[in-house]
């Protein structure tokens, strides 16, 4: 907060006309203006109250601290997100999360289904048209390479470079990669995504506008998830200073080595999807200054693939609040679900999520209780946690919050007398 008197600004509220002010046709600022907004029928002229409040000192802050009784739970997390703001802080991120990925929550589009994606940052995926002809619609389609597994093929880099010789090839914004090859022109797998990354910076010039990356659409019949080999991501937001979105399947060699600056700016959604995500690659990313992160994804998998990292390792996360301005947060497919949760129902970030995701994991009604007993659970607008371990009762428990809750495709121990769960994805 950077003001600390409560005189009329210009951008403070302007109330006459059709607003319900209690002088006809006054025109109120300062604090009492946001006061008034404050008890406004419409959302968004509260949330918009709220931004100015925060930069009203001490009577803004008493403003937000009246908004924590706020009918809405949208205002009521902006204003506790805005609490926890440091004194100084010059700009703040838009109320709402600028990607509203609902295709997230959709399980049948995932690898195990067995079906490519058809949806990818919140657009439809097409294969890649054939050169020469004028792309339709560039910014709004996304173009998927892929190569069969075992095949001889041009290289799907190669490909793209020849279209981008298209007219609209310049405005392209979503691209996805399938299998890449093995530096020798053969599909097969198994080999690291070094090279392909390396030659996916070169083009970087010719793709100016590019904002959603998907690395790795890749079907379990042609690589198992946790046999996908991959490699340092930082050369790709290095090169590529304007993405918005970076989706990368398989965890086995997946680093986010920091350079000196580690910071991108631009960066709103991180989404690792793994059959084991290790604790190193989570060190990684929190060495990464995300000041624009509002959606982070990660898929943690069994430890027989790797997949060394616990709930101790979010505490950069979850406790120090590495990505204060997340929205959605998806600690999915884990393997321990219920020891997650102690950690995570005592994190403030929590005030601040739109979006809970722990599906395809191990919760069980242990770890659901405690959720349940948590008040800011009751502040989400969804809760995800299809695909666990969870009995109808305490389902219709979760269900009587009053939010949305996510419950689909529910699983049983598969030794019951030794209590065993599984993350849903591992190989």
């Amino acid at each position: 907060m950077t003001h600390s008197n409560s005189d009329p600004r210009d951008s403070d509220a302007v109330l006459g006309g059709n607003n319900p002010a209690p002088v006809q046709g006054a025109i109120l600022g300062g604090i009492a203006g946001i006061q008034q907004k404050l008890s406004h029928p419409d959302l968004t002229i509260r949330l918009e109250a709220l931004d100015q409040a925060w930069g009203y000192g001490k009577a803004g802050k008493v403003c937000l601290e009246q908004a924590l009784g706020d009918r809405s739970k949208t205002v009521r997390r902006r204003a506790r997100w805005l609490l926890r703001q440091p004194e100084g802080t010059e700009t703040l991120p838009p109320s709402e999360p600028q990607w509203n990925l609902t295709e997230r929550l959709n399980l049948d589009a995932y690898i195990y289904r067995g079906d490519r994606l058809t949806r990818f940052a919140n657009r439809t995926v097409h294969e890649e048209p054939v050169p020469d002809n004028p792309l339709p619609d560039p910014s709004q389609t996304v173009y998927a390479f892929r190569c069969n597994y075992d095949e001889d093929t041009d290289d799907m880099l190669s490909r793209l470079n020849a279209l981008l010789n298209t007219p609209g090839g310049e405005q392209i914004e979503a691209l996805v990669f399938g299998m890449w090859d093995d530096g020798e022109g053969v599909c097969t797998g198994d080999a690291s995504s070094r090279g392909f990354v390396e030659r996916l910076v070169t083009l970087r010039d010719r793709l100016p506008r590019l904002k959603a990356l998907f690395i790795g659409d890749i079907l379990s019949e042609e690589c198992e998830i946790s046999w996908l080999v991959q490699s340092d991501m930082s050369p790709i937001l290095q090169a590529y200073p304007h993405l918005e979105m970076l989706q990368v399947r398989g965890g086995m060699g997946l680093q986010f080595v920091p350079p000196e600056n580690a910071v991108h700016d631009h960066l709103k959604v991180l989404i690792l999807e793994t059959g084991g995500l290790s604790r190193e690659t989570v060190q990684q990313i929190c060495a990464w200054n995300f000041p624009s992160l509002d959606h982070l994804e990660l898929w943690f998998g069994s430890e027989n693939y790797g997949g060394d990292c616990w709930e101790q390792d979010l505490a950069p996360i979850l406790d120090d609040l590495q990505f204060p301005n997340l929205a959605y947060l998806g600690l999915r497919n884990s393997q321990f679900a219920d020891e997650m949760i102690d950690r995570l129902v005592r994190s403030p970030l929590l005030a601040g999520l739109q979006v809970l995701d722990l599906s395809m994991g191990t919760l069980s009604d242990e770890g659901a209780t405690k959720l349940l007993e948590c008040a800011a659970i009751r502040d989400l607008e969804i809760l995800n946690v299809s695909e666990s371990y969870l009995s109808g009762a305490t389902i219709d428990q979760l269900q009587s919050l009053g939010i949305q809750v996510i419950a689909d495709n529910q699983r049983t121990e598969e030794y019951e007398e030794y209590e065993e769960r599984y993350c849903a994805v591992s190989e």
